[in-house]
């Protein structure tokens, strides 16, 4: 689990409750800070202690902006540790700076894999057509295990370019699983409707990939799959059943009894050990649904995943994780109605401590912190962003 700061990080004569003393010493506003102090706090970012860089971080986003991304943007350039450059360029992605783009760009062909694995994650929440060509040909060298997927993303949010798309549909027929598996996800995120007829081939072979193209089908939409669907109910293992019921679900059909399903089926899993495979894949199947905006599916989720213990509680902990990063709104809107709040917070932080997705917490981040600053003082929405900003040490 993440932990809290010491109490040396807090206001002084803080005499009131510590999660209210410490939210009031991180989002009082902008905190004045030297340039050495900022300085200091950048070389902090790799330190081996998980106080001392937690402690940077929060130094550098809460100093303003107007003196801060100066000094990110020298750094990213110059500083000579390349984890401190990967975690300035992570804090960059926080900022609308025009200058961003500029660095995020040249950083494309940086020797350093999180370099390029950071710009291509910009790249993918800040579509750039005219970069296509660049990327096209970065694609057919790029063998970094987590930049490749990255770009692959990257290339799938460019809008409907023909060339991309063929591309995406050559890739998903070739190469390790891995990497077969993140482009067929970016398919399906990105609804690639013209990829339809090869996660239809990719569907009807069974393996470790058959889930994958049910979920992809789901989530592009097209009705005209439900017989791709339904085929599938009848031929593919159990083990695949529950992905292809929360497919039919995203594409409208049927959604109650598909995620009264998955319930079920993640309760028996729960109660009947020895049946790992079906456990993981309707936590994954009910996290796909809530990440389209379903909170019936969220809320399953957090019910038997607060309570629960391995082996369940990890694939439905890391289903929550990705719903908060992939529909933010939802998670809060979610958060703000539980009766549990404090334990499904908790299990938020659990799983931010199992992803590791840098960029994409650092992006949430960003979202939560806006809407904390758009609610009123004192509403349930403004203490719900506050106590999330503690707890995961933003």
């Amino acid at each position: 689990m993440r932990r809290l700061f010491p109490s040396t990080f807090l206001l002084p004569f803080c005499l009131v409750p510590f999660a209210f003393c410490l939210l009031q010493a991180q989002e009082r506003g902008p905190t004045s800070t030297s340039p050495e102090q900022i300085r200091a706090a950048i070389n902090k970012l790799a330190d081996l202690d998980y106080d001392t860089r937690m402690s940077a971080g929060r130094t550098i986003r809460r100093a303003p902006a107007a003196q801060v991304v100066p000094a990110l943007l020298q750094t990213v350039a110059e500083h000579a540790d390349g984890f401190v450059r990967f975690r300035a360029l992570i804090l960059l992605t926080g900022y609308t700076d025009p200058r961003i783009e500029d660095v995020m760009e040249t950083m494309l062909t940086s020797p350093n894999d999180r370099l390029r694995e950071v710009a291509y994650g910009y790249f993918e929440m800040n579509p750039k057509y005219s970069l296509a060509p660049k990327m096209l040909a970065a694609l057919d060298k790029e063998e970094g295990e987590f930049v490749r997927p990255a770009l692959i993303r990257a290339l799938a949010a460019i809008p409907k370019d023909l060339k991309i798309v063929d591309v995406l549909m050559r890739d998903a027929m070739r190469g390790v699983d891995y990497f077969r598996s993140t482009v067929i996800e970016a398919i399906g995120d990105y609804q690639v409707t013209l990829a339809l007829p090869r996660l239809a081939e990719i569907a009807r072979i069974e393996g470790p990939l058959q889930d994958d193209a049910a979920t992809a089908i789901g989530k592009i939409g097209d009705k005209n799959q439900l017989a791709t669907l339904a085929a599938m109910q009848q031929s593919a293992p159990k083990e695949t059943q529950p992905a292809i019921a929360a497919a039919i679900c995203l594409m409208g059909t049927n959604c109650s009894a598909h995620i009264s399903y998955l319930h079920k089926t993640l309760t028996y899993a729960d109660t009947y050990p020895g049946y790992q495979d079906l456990l993981r894949g309707a936590a994954a199947g009910l996290g796909n649904i809530a990440r389209q905006g379903n909170a019936d599916a969220l809320n399953i989720l957090f019910d038997i995943g607060i309570p629960s213990q391995d082996p369940v509680r990890a694939p439905v902990t890391l289903a929550i994780g990705l719903v908060a990063l992939r529909n933010t709104p939802l998670m809060l809107k979610t958060l703000q109605e539980r009766t549990d709040q404090e334990a499904a917070t908790g299990i938020v932080a659990e799983a931010f401590d199992m992803l590791e997705e840098d960029l994409e917490e650092e992006r949430f981040f960003v979202a939560v912190r806006k809407e904390y600053w758009a609610s009123p003082d004192n509403s349930p929405m403004r203490k719900l962003c506050g106590e999330l900003i503690a707890k995961l040490d933003f």
